[in-house]
């Protein structure tokens, strides 16, 4: 399902909640986002109001996370919505955003609406969570015969 969210919002969510977190940047935001939705192998856009840094060219390096920023004379709402509307599945489309607005545009397209707080949230848990790596069955079954008789061969054991 892809996840289009609203860069800003989202980053003041996190700052207003997490002290923590309060000095976190928009490229370390997205490296975050990048690593979540590689984990759950969703790709993903996100918007921002204003102009690209011209220092952070680090937006050019995330993986599954595409970064828009909406530019002088223009807001990052409208460009969520025009994507909204253009979305040819928008029953798959997930926004993220606390923003009425957004919230109503993503409703009458009947796509999924998240509130930036329990995104956050559900994010950090899935990040947190510890992989658990499957052990090869023949680990519980153990050696075969033949597998046996090579290694007491190789290390000099008679039977």
């Amino acid at each position: 399902m892809p996840v289009l969210i609203d860069g800003h919002n989202l980053l003041r969510s996190i700052q207003k909640t997490s002290e923590d977190l309060g000095s976190i940047t928009a490229v370390r935001l997205c490296q975050i986002i990048s690593r979540y939705l590689k984990l759950t192998g969703e790709k993903g856009e996100i918007v921002f109001d204003g102009t690209e840094p011209k220092y952070e060219s680090r937006f050019d390096n995330i993986d599954n996370l595409e970064v828009f920023f909406a530019g002088v004379g223009a807001d990052a709402d409208t460009i969520i919505e025009n994507k909204i509307r253009a979305n040819t599945a928008p029953k798959r489309l997930t926004v993220v955003s606390s923003d009425q607005r957004l919230q109503r545009a993503a409703r009458a397209r009947k796509a999924t609406v998240v509130k930036s707080r329990n995104f956050w949230d559900n994010l950090q848990k899935q990040l947190r969570r510890k992989k658990t790596i499957k052990e090869p069955a023949s680990k519980r079954q153990g050696l075969s015969e033949a597998e046996t008789e090579q290694w007491l061969k190789f290390f000099g054991i008679e039977q």
